[in-house]
């Protein structure tokens, strides 16, 4: 099965994303449906069961305080090659690295984490410029909201899209 560790968004965080999202400038593509809003924190790809549950025991070991997580900023990552539009998160990279020091001996650790919730994702665009003018004009409200758990989840990929599903849940401290 097909999976990664993620933090997800509270209903209410989703519903301020939906309101950023609509005023996403006119792109070709697909804007995330908001029940696949989350945070990506390490992604572990193609995993049997046995390595599933040697993940779980490693996951179960992550020891992290409840930290207040806060969206700061859109972005795109090459302004020449628009793929993908973000939401930038804080405070998150501290547990992305416990995750991966407890999974070290499983899988590689993330050489450049960047803290990001993907909201669109672009095929072609018309106008560049005016697009990347337009990216620059929407106003992030702030939006803060407590993690406390963060989750071993699995993608099943659909004609319709990705379906999410939580394998296993891990409260913070």
């Amino acid at each position: 099965m097909r999976c990664f560790i993620s933090i997800d968004v509270p209903e209410n965080v989703k519903k301020e994303i939906q309101g950023i999202q609509e005023q996403l400038p006119e792109f070709f593509g697909k804007k995330t449906e908001v029940e696949n809003l989350h945070l990506t924190l390490k992604f572990l790809g193609e995993i049997d069961g046995a390595k599933l549950e040697e993940i779980k025991k490693g996951l179960s070991e992550v020891k992290f305080k409840r930290f207040e997580a806060e969206i700061d900023s859109i972005g795109i990552f090459s302004e020449k090659f628009i793929r993908i539009i973000w939401l930038h998160f804080t405070n998150c990279e501290k547990l992305q690295k416990q995750i991966d020091e407890k999974l070290r001996d499983l899988f590689e650790p993330e050489k450049r984490f960047m803290s990001h919730l993907t909201i669109a994702r672009v095929k072609s665009i018309k106008d560049r410029k005016e697009f990347l003018e337009n990216l620059k004009e929407i106003k992030i409200p702030e939006i803060k909201f407590v993690v406390d758990n963060f989750r071993l989840k699995k993608s099943i990929l659909t004609e319709k899209g990705p379906i999410y599903e939580t394998i296993e849940s891990y409260d913070l401290m």
